[in-house]
């Protein structure tokens, strides 16, 4: 049974958690967070710790809320210090990807380029043609975007092709051989 839940999470100098009912609000240096929890777990800030206590009985639905809450929390003090990043790398003869404003054109295979809009509060950076950086301050939006922005074109498994995550493995599969 994972103890998740009852890890204490420290808080970095320059961040201010504020609470007010079930949203929670975390500042730091990089911007500011919110997001809103659940009222079955307390959330109980002393100094520059805070720590998750069970409201209710410790039943299923319970148990799996109060690690939860325990890792959103620590992903949106990590995000409001550090920051979270994401690298793309496009593989396929032809395949590229250009960054015009807040539009992400990709070129990967189609007849036509593919474009997207970045969202406001992520940061897409393009440093060569076959890289994207996707970065923020929510773990979420990075995923999201970054899952995106790969299924566009996922790998395939025969000659590798597709969008794929920077240190990702793709499993090959052996192609049809003639007798």
């Amino acid at each position: 049974m994972s103890r998740i839940g009852y890890k204490t999470v420290v808080l970095p100098k320059g961040v201010e958690v504020k609470e007010d009912g079930n949203i929670v609000t975390v500042k730091g240096a990089k911007g500011t967070l919110s997001r809103e929890f659940s009222s079955e777990i307390k959330m109980n800030v002393k100094d520059n710790e805070v720590n998750f206590e069970p409201i209710a009985d410790y039943n299923n639905k319970v148990r799996a809320l109060h690690g939860t809450m325990r890792a959103n929390f620590n992903n949106m003090v990590e995000g409001v210090t550090n920051g979270f990043k994401k690298t793309l790398k496009l593989v396929g003869v032809g395949y590229r990807a250009q960054l015009k404003g807040k539009t992400l054109t990709l070129n990967v295979g189609y007849s036509n380029p593919v474009e997207m809009q970045v969202p406001e509060d992520l940061t897409v950076e393009v440093p060569d043609n076959t890289t994207i950086h996707i970065s923020g301050i929510s773990k979420q939006a990075v995923g999201d975007f970054a899952a995106t922005v790969r299924s566009v074109r996922s790998p395939e498994p025969y000659k590798g092709k597709g969008i794929r995550y920077e240190n990702e493995h793709i499993i090959r599969k052996e192609g049809k051989t003639g007798k």
